[in-house]
């Protein structure tokens, strides 16, 4: 086993301080990578606070992880020592169901074994995350980072950038097509850029009219202020598509009814549900439709789409003993748009 310096919540209520796990050393068909970025996701608030239930103490979360190979097992075809490569929010499946088969491991019918707070396949040990030094995979579940992007900014793509690709690959956002990006913050601020790259005609929706330069720098079009009356009313049937990244409760109805005629809605947050209307849905021939992250072929899509078109995620990196101080920062909206840690500092800290 290698004992790996890590960064984990002991308890729902208790803040990261530093740990120590084991990693297993690298079977026939692993790779071990030396993690140099980690990103933070507000999904790893959700899940060191048992907001979701069904956490597994200690945690050490981070689902956004890019580093280098510093070890192979004596079967692994794909990777070489000293490739950069990053890992994103699954480290397996059950390689065998319908979703698995197509490609889309992120769907498994069995569950995919999540890169922390899940359980091992094989051990049924608990999976550890990206705040830590190390980690070892099976190699069909690393991804190249093309060397145009910024090691850094290329860890949120991981997760955040892959959860806005995905829907707007799957539904077929193009040229021209009027979108609307609801919420400009982590996954959002993707939304943004990889939907305008797409030729896509962005709008961003937002009840926060400070962020409306921020929304043109990162390629809309146009910025919608929610909090000014008559908003909705103003916008009714106007986009053939909506990005909906919010994560807090809010009126899916008041912005289902922004959509044109067979317009859909795709759902990216986690909010707490609200009553829905049907009449939001059906006198137009609108669609709601939810989306999670992507299988790895499509990720590594999303990665050599973001790198051909000069892509990465807006950052502010920290230093790992200001962990607990993002995640307050995060919940407040105090960040534009993405921590990063950099995981040097977890060994000097270790």
């Amino acid at each position: 086993m290698l004992t790996t310096p890590a960064y984990a919540a002991q308890s729902p209520d208790t803040p990261l301080a530093n740990f120590s796990i084991e990693r297993r050393e690298p079977g026939a068909k692993d790779v071990l990578i030396e993690i140099l970025y980690c990103g933070v996701c507000h999904s790893d608030i959700h899940q060191a606070r048992n907001e979701w239930g069904g956490s597994i103490f200690p945690m050490v979360p981070g689902h956004e992880i890019v580093g280098k190979i510093s070890a192979i097992g004596s079967d692994v075809k794909k990777w070489q020592v000293g490739d950069t490569v990053g890992i994103g929010c699954f480290v397996d499946s059950c390689c065998k169901c319908e979703a698995c088969n197509a490609g889309e491991e992120n769907y498994c019918e069995e569950g995919m074994t999540g890169t922390y707070n899940g359980r091992e396949r094989k051990s049924g040990e608990p999976t550890y995350g990206g705040y830590s030094t190390q980690i070892t995979v099976d190699e069909n579940y690393v991804l190249r980072i093309p060397q145009s992007i910024p090691l850094d900014a290329a860890a949120p793509l991981l997760c955040a950038g892959i959860t806005t690709y995905s829907p707007l690959k799957h539904f077929g956002v193009k040229p021209g097509d009027k979108v609307g990006v609801v919420g400009l913050g982590g996954l959002g601020h993707m939304g943004v850029k990889l939907a305008a790259a797409m030729g896509a005609e962005v709008t961003v929706i937002s009840q926060s009219p400070g962020k409306s330069a921020d929304a043109q720098r990162l390629g809309a079009k146009d910025f919608i202020a929610t909090k000014e009356p008559g908003t909705f009313e103003a916008n009714a049937n106007r986009f053939d598509f909506i990005l909906n990244t919010i994560s807090a409760p809010h009126d899916y109805n008041a912005y289902l009814n922004m959509l044109r005629r067979d317009g859909t809605m795709v759902l990216v947050g986690l909010p707490d549900p609200l009553p829905l209307s049907a009449f939001a849905l059906v006198p137009k021939r609108r669609r709601l439709a939810g989306s999670m992250i992507g299988g790895i072929s499509e990720t590594q899509e999303m990665l050599d789409f973001c790198a051909a078109h000069n892509i990465a995620s807006d950052i502010e990196i920290i230093q790992i003993h200001q962990i607990n101080e993002a995640y307050e920062r995060m919940l407040k909206g105090d960040v534009r748009y993405r921590f990063v840690i950099d995981i040097a500092s977890l060994k000097v800290a270790g």
